[in-house]
């Protein structure tokens, strides 16, 4: 078992997620040797928390350590990034890449001429669950997997409006680039990462901006309407080059039960994954004694995916390899489907994608 004690860590970034992160790192008996923000309240609370040293400037973090969690907000995803990558420090980057496409290119960009590596935060790739989808597919059980049903609702469960979740400007989108960035990588990752070639999408903001809101689930202090301006639901349909498709929903709010439901439809059988409960169902049709339907519950231990996706950062770090998972270039392709997504409900109509080969000529 790989010793990843030696990996000198910090975090940028000490809100709930940074410490969401720190707590599992000392589960693991990582080497946490300090954090870095900007706000002088969080740096005492993680001081005190986890007695290791704090920095109110990235560099200083970066020159102590080997590896950094970024848990920032999205806006500030590219600067904390690149001076890593540049520093020569390994990156995990909580989703999404960026705040926006060109900032995500940038990262990439910078990971491509690093001698470090880039590892996207998609924890939910590491559910055991998942795992067992995975290795079924590489069997064939499925034959070829032609459609995912992607499907991230909440039925009341808007972050704290005022917040930076809920400010275009920092976030860079809404429900879209909060949830749907991980049903976006999932559905794509269940289909082996497939070019695309053409998104069509549909946002709304339908109760954020309202002052009757019902909230039954609220992170963080509201202020009101006027501190949304982002999309609360979406909808989308993803076309793949092979033929195969993605058909995406994605809310924050809507008035219909809330679902994490991820649906794979393959030529020999098909599979439901609950996101959620983290649990599997079979759907296949057999011939053994007579036709009939199998329907199987798969029973695995659900796992906390963030611990297992770190352990597997760290380990690449000790390993000195990039890993094959969460790479920066399946980042760039969530990022460019979100963009795409966007850019359809605002024109009205499917937006066509170029090629994704993310080669060093289509980074720059």
């Amino acid at each position: 078992m790989t010793d990843i004690s030696s990996v000198r860590v910090g975090i940028v970034g000490l809100g709930n997620i940074g410490h969401h992160h720190a707590d599992r790192l000392v589960n693991l008996d990582a080497n946490l040797v300090g954090g870095m923000d900007i706000q002088p309240a969080a740096l005492t609370r993680f001081e005190e928390k986890y007695g290791v040293a704090v920095y109110d400037d990235v560099e200083d973090l970066l020159a102590d350590v080997d590896a950094v969690i970024i848990t920032t907000p999205n806006r500030f995803h590219v600067d904390s990034a690149i001076a890593a990558l540049d520093a020569g420090v390994d990156v995990l980057l909580e989703k999404p890449l960026a705040n926006d496409l060109a900032s995500a290119k940038r990262i990439a960009a910078a990971a491509r001429e690093s001698d470090a590596f880039c590892m996207v935060g998609f924890n939910n790739r590491f559910a055991n669950a998942v795992e067992v989808v995975k290795g079924m597919q590489a069997e064939g059980r499925f034959g070829d997997i032609q459609h995912v049903e992607a499907n991230y609702v909440r039925r009341r469960g808007i972050p704290g409006r005022g917040s930076w979740f809920t400010k275009r400007d920092i976030s860079g989108g809404g429900s879209l680039i909060d949830l749907g960035v991980h049903a976006i990588d999932l559905a794509l990752y269940f289909l082996d990462y497939p070019e695309i070639v053409e998104v069509a999408g549909q946002t709304r903001s339908e109760f954020g901006s309202r002052e009757d809101y019902v909230f039954f689930e609220m992170h963080g202090t509201d202020v009101g309407p006027e501190g949304f301006d982002v999309d609360d639901s979406v909808s989308a349909f993803i076309r793949c080059a092979d033929g195969s498709t993605i058909n995406l929903e994605v809310a924050w709010a809507t008035n219909r039960p809330p679902t994490n439901d991820f649906y794979i439809r393959g030529t020999d059988a098909g599979a439901l994954f609950d996101r959620g409960e983290q649990t599997l169902t079979l759907y296949e049709a057999e011939t053994t004694g007579a036709d009939h339907f199998s329907d199987t519950e798969v029973s695995t231990k659900r796992n906390d995916t963030h611990q297992t996706e770190q352990a597997h950062f760290l380990a690449a770090v000790v390993e000195g390899e990039r890993p094959a998972i969460n790479t920066i270039e399946q980042g760039l392709a969530v990022q460019r489907v979100i963009d795409a997504i966007y850019r359809s409900a605002e024109s009205g109509a499917a937006v066509a994608l170029e090629p994704s080969d993310v080669s060093a000529a289509q980074l720059d």
